[in-house]
């Protein structure tokens, strides 16, 4: 069997801004379709600099990148990135704050309200479509953001801590729901992370990166089966893959 090209892929990718200090050094990372990798490591490391680079929002320094067969900038329209913030606009309902890329990109009226409907519905807020954000809980809105890069049908999703301002019960529910949503749409998925437990449950691989400058120090294989259930946090297995990374981790700290 011939190997699967991959669909994001670094080669000696070197990052910095001016004459600055290299922010990420000899990045070789590799991605296959329906891969979901999480990149952990300390702050200041350059894993929100990864998925910039990978969506075109900041050019590499040196080394290459080649995102979907093409340039991050040429392969924006199969991707949609989902940040932190909800970014929702507080003036626009969940559904019009959903339909909003689509609008920009000149789909008709028609078009990106069924799209969105549809997409509101698969993360559970058909009951919600007219509230503004005020009305929505911090998970809720997060919702809409997910639904709002769904509407897109995005080969590729770029999530920047997304459920890092959650609680634990919501961010842990909010992984099944992905995890979930994840087994309907197939998208492949690059997700930035500070919590080892997090990154563990949703990846089949995740990336230790180590800081100053920003590198990739190792990785961990997860070979749990999709869908993945609520009980696996509680296996001896998931605990073993978390004490793996966690001592990675502790390598990084050791060496920085």
């Amino acid at each position: 069997m011939e190997p699967v090209a991959p669909i994001v892929k670094f080669s000696s990718l070197k990052k910095r801004y001016g004459a600055g200090p290299w922010i990420l050094e000899d990045i070789n990372l590799a991605v296959t379709a329906d891969d979901f990798v999480s990149l952990i490591g300390p702050s200041g490391c350059g894993k929100s600099t990864v998925l910039k680079l990978i969506s075109g929002l900041s050019p590499g320094t040196e080394g290459g990148l080649e995102v979907l067969g093409t340039t991050p900038k040429q392969a924006r329209d199969r991707q949609a990135f989902i940040f932190q913030d909800a970014t929702l606009l507080p003036w626009l309902t969940a559904q019009r704050n959903a339909e909003l890329p689509l609008r920009l990109r000149g789909a008709a009226a028609p078009e990106r309200a069924a799209k969105a409907r549809a997409m509101l519905d698969l993360v559970g807020l058909a009951g919600a479509r007219d509230y503004y954000p005020r009305q929505l809980s911090g998970g809720m809105k997060m919702r809409v953001s997910i639904a709002r890069a769904l509407t897109l049908s995005p080969q590729l999703l770029l999530l920047d801590e997304p459920f890092g301002a959650l609680d634990e019960m919501t961010r842990n529910r909010l992984n099944e729901e992905l995890l979930a949503l994840r087994e309907r749409s197939r998208f492949t998925a690059l997700f930035v992370t500070h919590s080892v437990s997090e990154a563990v449950f949703l990846s089949n691989r995740v990336v230790v990166m180590a800081a100053n400058p920003g590198r990739e120090h190792g990785e961990v294989r997860v070979d749990f089966p999709y869908p993945r259930p609520a009980a696996l946090r509680g296996s001896p297995e998931f605990l073993a893959k978390v004490n793996e990374v966690t001592q990675l981790l502790h390598q990084v700290e050791a060496t920085s």
